[in-house]
């Protein structure tokens, strides 16, 4: 398998480092990015294609029969399917059969590891799970929180310690000049942390199916949004009714629970970024600003009735009588002889009885 042709070995070259290109750009939206993504999505599928030609992969063989300089090759579907995960479209059903197609190329790409061992057991039992329910697969299949919170933390040190290591041989190419075994578990690190990276794929991509079915169909060719206007206004009544609810209360078909008890999606949603928000309130004083003056918060007091006028040194003056007023004048001194009556009647202590001897 060693003698490959030497458009195989270009290819690839050349498909690599395009990728890697990619993957050090921010602006994926962007013309350019997906013009440049096209045509490494376009080399990969070359060096498939040459690699099928020529049989360079057989069920029949086993590990030891790939020689080392062959093993980078099957990364192909890997690298394949996460390119085209990276397709921008703002059609639904495209972006669907985007996702379908990255699948199978994953889903092969773990068959040809599977066929020749490669996979761990912890990985092969993921696979079973996988091919058993596509749909709702997950790295952590468990409904028990804390279990699969600690599955997922063990995938995560793996996959650290697969890195780092991958990492060190990387930025120690003098350690695979000479030595072929250095060269052989270079590429077998990197296939294993693709494993890693496939599995979580296939994850997000069961969410992603589950959040598209649940999208509203596309309109028919034609159709316009004020066409659809005018026949939810054609459906109503003269006085305005409808029983139409999809016109008046579009949002309730959305309504509910985000999450189920297992972690599935179960409507579409959209996460927003909270970072502005966070970054306006820094310099802001760690205690809680007036919103009104003490004069405001008086005049608000009274007109909700918690506050009375009077009381205070002002309430003992007494306003000077009217000479002229004799209906007042005579309320006044009918008052003053009623107090006096009932001061006569009950002298001062007369009421407390209960410390009497």
């Amino acid at each position: 398998m060693s003698e490959q042709p030497q458009s195989l070995r270009a290819l690839f070259e050349s498909a690599e480092n395009a990728r890697k290109e990619l993957a050090s750009s921010r602006e994926t939206n962007s013309p350019s990015f997906q013009e440049n993504l096209s045509k490494t999505i376009a080399t990969y599928e070359e060096c498939l294609k040459i690699s099928e030609q020529i049989s360079l992969f057989s069920p029949n063989e086993s590990l030891e029969d790939i020689s080392s300089s062959d093993l980078q090759y099957l990364a192909i579907r890997h690298n394949l399917a996460e390119l085209i995960q990276r397709i921008s479209t703002p059609d639904v059903s495209s972006r669907k059969a985007s996702i379908l197609i990255a699948r199978d190329h994953y889903e092969s790409f773990l068959k040809v590891l599977d066929s020749y061992d490669i996979l761990g057991a912890s990985d092969s039992k993921l696979l079973e799970a996988y091919n058993e329910d596509k749909a709702n697969f997950s790295t952590a299949n468990t409904r028990d929180a804390a279990a699969r919170r600690d599955a997922k933390i063990a995938r995560f040190r793996q996959e650290k310690d697969l890195k780092r290591k991958l990492e060190y041989l990387q930025q120690n190419p003098k350690l695979a000049e000479n030595d072929e075994q250095v060269v052989r578990d270079l590429h077998l690190t990197n296939l294993a942390f693709m494993v890693f990276q496939t599995f979580q794929s296939l994850e997000s991509m069961a969410q992603e199916l589950h959040i598209i079915s649940l999208a509203p169909p596309a309109p028919p060719p034609g159709a316009t949004a004020v066409s659809g206007l005018d026949n939810r206004q054609d459906s109503r009544d003269k006085d305005g009714y409808s029983e139409r609810l999809d016109g008046q209360y579009a949002g309730l078909r959305y309504s509910g629970p985000i999450l189920s008890s297992d972690g599935k999606p179960m409507r579409p949603f959209t996460l927003l970024d909270s970072r502005q928000t966070l970054k306006k309130g820094v310099f802001r004083p760690d205690h809680s600003l007036p919103t009104m003056t003490i004069d405001e918060y008086l005049e608000e007091e009274k007109k909700r009735g918690g506050m009375i006028d009077g009381g205070g040194p002002q309430s003992a003056m007494q306003p000077e009588p009217n000479e002229d007023d004799l209906d007042a004048a005579d309320e006044e001194t009918m008052k003053q002889r009623a107090w006096d009556e009932y001061v006569e009647e009950n002298p001062k202590g007369s009421g407390n009885t209960l410390n009497r001897g």
